[in-house]
């Protein structure tokens, strides 16, 4: 591609904000859109491009506003429509994209939608939901299993079927065959599009479409005792399904019908399965969600080893991108720990793609441990001791160093980390060597360096712990060299070069100049420019 070819999502950073975490504006303990709206100029300065935001919608909050009761409102607890609009147009105006998190596959069973779907079999929207009868013996359709728990269908007395639901049975799953249900989402689609967001993050968008003839899913023969239930069973009929992609296109269709408007979705599949979601001819989302550094063991032959597999069943013009931590996962300095939680984020900010970052990442917060009588999360709740609970990723952002972390003047509807008053915005801004300074390091080069934003990458010999590779653009050509062990190993690829060190999770070694072979300490990352 032309360099002028390549669109803002091509270059930029995405930042994810779980917005009940960022900012509280009114002192309830719950973020909100106001508190976004304040911060906004710490996100300009940070150097991201983009803000994608967890479910604002009004909802029940069975899971948190994963479950829509209204896909063109804003719940109160975040504010109104105007504030929305405001901070479209305070995002806009520093030159950053808004992108909203979709929730198709499921709605509230307090949506409207649902509430006429079960009010009998004949209603002109009991074709929205799936609906079943009973299994031979008076129980469920087939062995389809809920993601939180139990099994994936609840009985309605009322009209004697079972409805379909992955997640909670407050989230109903909609009926991706019905036509009408279709147009009516796609029109919700517009309705945001119209009022100037720059895309959607899709959820469980490999979860949307499901067997027609509803056969059992298969038993899982890696389940071990202490699994959720859900691991019971691999979902080869309850997800995955090829018509998938046409429901995919159809949403591309119209993200397409708006100038540079960008199609996420959210897909936990292996590499070969998640490429087929950029669709025929790049047609389907523009970046399928690569969730693989979430998932790998923080081992560096495993991870140049996926880096190649990816790169290397990419479609020909399919956009790669990489996510490191969100709202569902351990965050990533709680999976390495500390030291390689600065590895980790030169990796995600140099390899080719587009990265995300997850509020809070850049400073280095960790998970916190959350008492059993503060749990919120309904994963952790339905299967006490083997449903992980996602409320220690969840905590409030940690701004700086007064009551709360200056995230709420009231009391936060979750616990803070103990050590918020070390790990904090401003406390970190300008200090040297601290997590925060070097992403605002790596985030200005970045995006002032063609082959650190859209460069090819080149794999470079690596061994002994070391992950390395060259990101290349033109003349220009970055070597980026990561000891991910914590003991010192020689680094010798079998080439001659020369170079300066720009960016370092060692700070000491910025502006040294190297060449050949290095000696490289524990826990090293560095950025160099090659001569």
């Amino acid at each position: 591609m032309n360099y002028k070819e390549y669109l803002w999502w091509h270059k930029g950073v995405v930042y994810q904000i779980y917005p009940r975490s960022f900012k509280d504006s009114d002192g309830d303990g719950v973020g909100d859109l106001r508190g976004i709206i304040e911060k906004l100029d710490y996100l300009k300065d940070l150097g991201v491009d983009a803000v994608w935001i967890s479910p604002i919608y009004p909802s029940p909050m069975a899971d948190f506003g994963y479950d829509v009761s209204d896909y063109t409102g804003i719940h109160p607890l975040f504010g109104e429509m105007k504030d929305f609009d405001e901070l479209l147009t305070e995002v806009h105006q520093r030159g950053m994209k808004l992108i909203l998190d979709l929730v198709p596959n499921h709605s509230s069973n307090k949506h409207p939608w649902f509430l006429e779907s079960k009010s009998s079999k004949n209603n002109h929207k009991r074709d929205w939901y799936i609906w079943k009868d009973p299994g031979k013996d008076g129980g469920p359709p087939n062995n389809w299993l809920s993601v939180f728990g139990g099994s994936g269908w609840e009985y309605d007395e009322k009209t004697e079927q079972y409805y379909y639901h992955a997640f909670l049975k407050e989230q109903p799953d909609l009926n991706w065959r019905n036509p009408d249900l279709q147009q009516a989402m796609l029109a919700i689609m517009r309705y945001w599009l119209k009022k100037g967001v720059d895309g959607f993050r899709v959820d469980v968008m490999w979860h949307m479409i499901k067997d027609e003839q509803l056969r059992d899913d298969p038993p899982n023969p890696e389940y071990k005792k202490g699994m959720n239930s859900y691991s019971k069973l691999l979902p080869a009929y309850s997800t995955d399904q090829d018509e998938v992609h046409d429901i995919v296109h159809k949403m591309r269709k119209v993200i397409d019908e708006y100038d540079e408007r960008l199609l996420i979705g959210e897909i936990y599949l292996p590499i070969s399965k998640l490429v087929s979601y950029y669709g025929e001819d790049n047609q389907g989302a523009h970046l399928p969600f690569n969730f693989q550094l979430l998932q790998l063991p923080w081992n560096a032959a495993r991870i140049k080893a996926t880096i190649d597999e990816y790169e290397g069943a990419l479609p020909e013009n399919g956009w790669p991108n990489w996510v490191l931590g969100n709202h569902d996962n351990s965050r990533i300095a709680s999976r390495v720990g500390k030291d390689q939680a600065k590895n980790a984020a030169i990796l995600l900010l140099t390899l080719r793609g587009t990265p995300t970052i997850y509020y809070g990442d850049e400073l280095g917060m960790q998970d916190v441990d959350i008492p059993k009588e503060k749990i919120q999360d309904p994963q952790a709740l339905n299967e006490p001791g083997v449903g992980r609970s996602r409320d220690p990723e969840r905590t409030p952002m940690q701004w700086d160093a007064t009551k709360n972390a200056g995230f709420t003047k009231g009391d936060p509807w979750l616990p803070l980390m103990v050590n918020y008053k070390e790990i904090n915005v401003k406390k970190q801004w300008d200090q040297p060597g601290s997590m925060l300074q070097l992403h605002r390091k790596l985030l200005k080069i970045r995006a002032q360096e063609p082959a650190l934003h859209v460069g090819n990458y080149l794999p470079v010999l690596s061994q002994d712990g070391i992950l390395s590779y060259i990101r290349k653009y033109e003349e220009q050509q970055f070597l980026i060299v990561l000891n991910l062990t914590d003991s010192e190993v020689n680094f010798a690829p079998g080439f001659k070069w020369t170079g300066t060190v720009k960016v370092s999770s060692h700070e000491e070694f910025e502006g040294k100049e190297m060449n050949d072979k290095i000696n490289l300490p524990a826990n090293l990352g560095l950025v160099i420019k090659l001569e």
